[in-house]
């Protein structure tokens, strides 16, 4: 339960996605650091995904086959990876172009299952940037080029 008042039509108002909390912006003065336990993409991680994000022409992207162990319903990989894939696409999209960032609001739309076992390509690319922030979209595709989710978030820059 919520201590925000809320407004007329009885909801809550939506909440800032980071408050600046004090110098530094949302991290306040910690910098961001890679120490290869990353879930997606992190060499160290034993029950990570392990990808390898590759980009060209303006876009990031890595292939995957998905295992047993990311369903959610019997032999249907969970919601949650494949947002997490895309949450990890888009960020990566930046990072590659030398400009660090955190994702502060995503949307993840689903199209299509994917199935234990098929193989899955997540691209994503940079929309629109400003001084704060980064507009990017990412999609995953099996093989076949059927669209499985598709993502839009909004990255607050951390340089």
């Amino acid at each position: 339960m919520s201590n925000r008042n809320p407004n007329e039509d009885g909801h809550n108002p939506p909440s800032p996605p980071f408050s600046k909390g004090g110098q530094g912006g949302f991290l306040g003065k910690k910098k961001l650091e890679d120490d290869n336990y990353c879930f997606v993409c992190g060499e160290k991680n034993p029950h990570g995904l392990h990808l390898n994000f590759s980009f060209e022409e303006g876009k990031a992207f890595a292939e995957l086959v998905t295992q047993k162990t990311h369903q959610g319903y019997k032999n249907i990989v969970h919601g949650g990876i494949i947002s997490t894939l895309i949450d990890e696409a888009m960020v990566k999209t930046a990072l590659l172009q030398g400009i660090p960032a955190i994702t502060a609001e995503i949307t993840v739309r689903f199209k299509n299952p994917l199935m234990v076992g098929e193989r899955a390509t997540v691209t994503a690319t940079i929309e629109k940037m400003n001084k704060k922030i980064i507009e990017t979209s990412a999609v995953v595709k099996k093989t076949d080029n059927t669209l499985i989710a598709e993502g839009h978030a909004k990255l607050l820059r951390q340089d």
